[in-house]
């Protein structure tokens, strides 16, 4: 009986030591962070990458994504293109990876240029670009997955400036003024059309639309109203021109651009060093650049220049129709 009693008190000490002891709870698996449905959840996954779970492999793939992107961007020359080259490529990475459609503000020619060419470079995105009406200068580009770009979207709207331009007449220089004196970034304005006499006609993006129409009130001394158009009833006409022939020895920038500019070629040579000529949009650094029929020279303060047919005489020169715009 002694016995017993001993043993007894002996299995109740041992209990209530068990049961006063702390004990550790028991760790969940990690698989069970994947069956939880909350989206708290979600950031106690591994993020997974093509190249395994590893820092090493990310950054094999960041330097991936730059090596192409430099690749597309070799051969651009001005600073301020490539800066926004780079800029809208990196809108087409994502309007690809969430599958949305974006949309740049105006373009200047050489970055629309640029862009359009890079753009139709990538698989899997579609660049739709467009400036209210076909002879456009300034655009915007709307970019998209080729299966969500599957029209032209609405992201160009016109408005009419009318006014007595009779006695006071105003530039595109006057019109832009009063435009960007109400507080609009030149980049939400495309072109500007003259209308001689009544005025001029604008292109703009339509959420300032409302905007532009109630707070533009005068251009230069001249009181003005503001309404919108639609695109339809823009009016604009081809551009005037004036073509001439010039028989030349070769085909190069500075030859056809300084006889369709009427100046000299080491005048022309001192423009292109200083980054003053463009061809087709963009500027050039060697005065041996060669020209081809199509290709259109751009000259700070003297204009435009197309290059026209080109027919080789019996002597092994070159006769050239150049079309200067007035």
């Amino acid at each position: 009986m002694a016995l017993a009693s001993c043993k007894a008190q002996w299995i109740a000490r041992r209990a209530v030591q068990a049961l006063s002891r702390p004990h550790p709870r028991p760790q969940p698996r990690a698989i069970c962070f994947q069956r939880l449905s909350y989206p708290a959840a979600r950031r106690f996954l591994p993020l997974l990458s093509p190249y395994g779970h590893s820092a090493s492999g990310m950054c094999h793939l960041a330097q991936a994504v730059k090596r192409n992107e430099d690749d597309l961007l070799k051969g651009l020359v001005d600073k301020n293109v490539i800066e926004e080259v780079k800029h809208i490529l990196e809108m087409a990475k994502r309007a690809s990876s969430r599958n949305i459609v974006l949309h740049t503000d105006f373009l200047t020619p050489p970055v629309q240029k640029e862009s359009m060419l890079l753009l139709e470079k990538l698989a899997d995105i579609k660049a739709i670009a467009q400036g209210g009406y076909p002879q456009a200068e300034r655009c915007r580009i709307s970019i998209g997955h080729i299966d969500t770009l599957t029209s032209e979207p609405d992201i160009v709207a016109a408005a009419s400036i009318t006014g007595n331009f009779s006695f006071d007449s105003c530039s595109h220089g006057d019109f832009l003024g009063a435009i960007l004196g109400t507080g609009i970034a030149r980049e939400k304005l495309g072109d500007i059309l003259l209308q001689g006499e009544r005025g001029a006609q604008i292109l703009i993006v339509p959420e300032l639309v409302d905007f532009i129409t109630a707070t533009l009130d005068k251009v230069g001394n001249v009181p003005v109203s503001c309404t919108r158009i639609p695109l339809l009833a823009l009016e604009y006409e081809p551009p005037r021109t004036k073509s001439f022939r010039s028989v030349e020895a070769s085909l190069r920038v500075d030859a056809l651009a300084s006889a369709g500019f009427k100046m000299s070629r080491s005048k022309l040579a001192t423009l292109i060093s200083n980054g003053d000529v463009r061809v087709n949009w963009t500027t050039v650094t060697k005065n041996g650049t060669t020209l081809k029929s199509g290709d259109t020279v751009s000259v700070s303060g003297q204009g435009r220049l197309k290059i026209g047919e080109i027919i080789t005489t019996r002597k092994g020169k070159f006769a050239v129709e150049l079309i200067r715009y007035l």
